[in-house]
């Protein structure tokens, strides 16, 4: 999660422990946490929220791309050097995958996101869904939000937080589900990769 934001906390409603019938759980988490789509309203007032998302989206043929060599954010020339041309769906492997940053029980500021003029690229190439290995597409040093504007402006989608250590570069298709919340600006999100449909 975020630096500023609470850790998920549950709390039981009721439980078959204590002698209750059932057993119900309440959560409370940011829209934001772990895997995640952001609403276009997240950043771009009176953009569109969760409810409105279409699916087909987040759900179709994608490519991975592997950029785990690139040493600090991912640039316009990293993007052309991929050949990442032609995907609707395009997910970023970077050395956040690579050196575990999901995994780890802290925040960490120097992960791999894409530069402004990256973003703008995949705006001028058609990409429709671009997905990061870490909790933002946004460079934590760029407190004008440059990459979130510029990516959800051009109303395109945004998933971050995926878990792609596992995951080899090439042509997948990608279920990327968020949850349908009422004027969210975001949602967490299952996401899975199927290989060879």
């Amino acid at each position: 999660m975020w630096p500023d934001q609470d850790a998920p906390s549950r709390k039981f409603l009721s439980h078959t422990d204590r002698g209750d019938s059932s057993t119900v759980s309440q959560w409370t988490l940011s829209a934001h946490t772990g895997t995640h789509v952001d609403a276009r309203m997240h950043f771009i007032p009176g953009g569109w929220t969760m409810e409105s998302l279409k699916l087909s989206r987040c759900v179709g043929p994608c490519r991975v791309v592997d950029l785990t060599h690139v040493e600090g954010h991912i640039t316009r020339a990293d993007l052309e050097a991929a050949d990442v041309a032609g995907a609707a769906r395009l997910l970023l492997k970077t050395r956040n995958s690579q050196d575990g940053l999901l995994e780890r029980d802290g925040f960490v500021e120097d992960y791999v996101a894409i530069e402004r003029e990256a973003a703008e690229y995949l705006v001028e190439i058609g990409v429709e869904t671009v997905g990061v290995d870490y909790l933002s597409v946004e460079p934590f040093e760029d407190k004008e939000f440059n990459t979130h504007h510029t990516l959800l402006g051009a109303d395109v989608i945004i998933i971050e937080g995926l878990v792609l250590a596992g995951v080899e570069p090439g042509e997948y298709f990608l279920a990327c589900l968020p949850l349908k919340l009422e004027d969210s600006d975001g949602s967490p999100a299952r996401a899975i990769l199927v290989r060879g449909l």
